[in-house]
């Protein structure tokens, strides 16, 4: 049984991206491609070993090298997706990027062949047959494991947020959902799923990692998909919220935020001190009640940019740009303010479907070098 430990936890402000894209014909239509891309000749450097597959055949996942500083994030995630671009072109394929993608209709598309997928699907059925789900994945190193799963806690009231501002995903299975975010709700029919408690310590999360393994509940401590978590593995903190992205500076401005949350939260950590002790900025996140937490995540999935949310002392609601005004000058970042001034990913999907029509929509979602 492959589990994590304590002692994978060394290293602080470290970061890792990972990138769930789908596989596309010269159309932008949804293709399977995974023979090709995955078990066929050998991607370009630095995609090199970085390269899998997820669920379905049109679906593919991209991983960073490791990035010491975070002022090398910006060179690391674009030159990955220029080597996946490259390596889908040399093949006759093209890459796409939102949560969900507009045409993409799960019954009529092939599932991947991998044991994983099909065990999943063997054990899940329903919800994970429709999972043509991509999202965005951000890993910030933690040099303690006691400090990783208060910083995981604490990072629960910011998930919201980050869902709003990346959402990207208004179409599944060939219709307009209504919703600013369907990616998430999709996913969220998955078990372990959505939006996590908190947990007391470092113990008690591993002793929830290993009783979810050894009751077959799931086969390996990566099926635990929530929205958060540490990541007992690779030493991280992992926010796995965001939507999938075309745009790689949307992408980076959540890999700038994330990087700047993490390392705040983690100055304001102290060993030693009773959970119910510890603040992030006066913020009651850890113990705002989850189903507070599940109101706004349901809000940012509905809403998008127009969300509001109960704020972290669970007296009121904040709105997603005072948020976001309030992170930026607390933190020193910008690109979340950018992407907030921009036309947001569902909105910019709508607009394009009622103007241009579909083509033009899937060769909007399109990936360039």
């Amino acid at each position: 049984m492959e589990l994590g430990s304590r002692e994978s936890f060394t290293r602080m402000g470290t970061l890792g991206v990972e990138e769930e894209f789908f596989i596309v014909d010269d159309a932008g239509r949804p293709t399977s491609g995974i023979d090709d891309l995955v078990y066929g000749d050998e991607p370009p450097e630095p995609l090199a070993g970085r390269i899998d597959h997820e669920l379905f055949e049109f679906t593919i996942e991209t991983q960073t090298p490791l990035i010491e500083r975070p002022e090398d994030a910006r060179e690391a995630v674009l030159s990955v997706r220029e080597a996946l671009v490259e390596h889908a072109e040399r093949h006759g394929y093209r890459i796409a990027g939102a949560g969900l993608h507009p045409a993409a209709k799960w019954r009529e598309l092939e599932h991947a062949q991998k044991p994983r997928y099909r065990a999943q699907l063997d054990r899940i059925q329903y919800p994970q047959h429709r999972n043509t789900t991509a999202g965005l994945h951000v890993h910030v190193g933690v040099d303690d494991a006691e400090k990783a799963v208060w910083i995981a806690n604490e990072l629960r009231w910011y998930l919201a947020p980050m869902l709003a501002l990346s959402a990207n995903s208004p179409f599944w299975n060939g219709f307009d959902t209504g919703l600013a975010s369907a990616r998430a709700k999709i996913f969220e029919g998955l078990p372990n799923t959505g939006m996590p408690t908190a947990f007391e310590d470092f113990e008690s999360y591993q002793r929830f990692e290993r009783r979810m393994v050894e009751t077959g509940s799931i086969n390996d401590r990566g099926e635990l998909w929530y929205d958060v978590r540490p990541h007992t593995g690779h030493g991280t903190v992992e926010i796995r919220t965001p939507d999938g992205q075309a745009d790689p500076d949307v992408v980076l401005a959540f890999v700038e935020y994330v990087h700047a949350l993490v390392l705040d939260l983690a100055e304001r950590y102290v060993d030693g001190v009773a959970p119910s002790a510890r603040r992030a900025d006066g913020g009651a996140g850890t113990d705002l009640r989850r189903e507070l937490l599940d109101e706004n995540k349901w809000r940012a999935m509905r809403y998008g940019r127009e969300a509001s949310f109960v704020d972290r002392d669970g007296e009121g609601t904040v709105d997603l740009d005072e948020v976001v005004e309030r992170e930026c000058d607390r933190l020193g970042v910008t690109g979340i303010r950018e992407v907030l001034d921009r036309e947001s990913g569902a909105e910019r999907q709508r607009r394009i479907l009622e103007t241009d029509g579909l083509d033009a929509l899937c060769e909007s979602l399109l990936v360039e070098r």
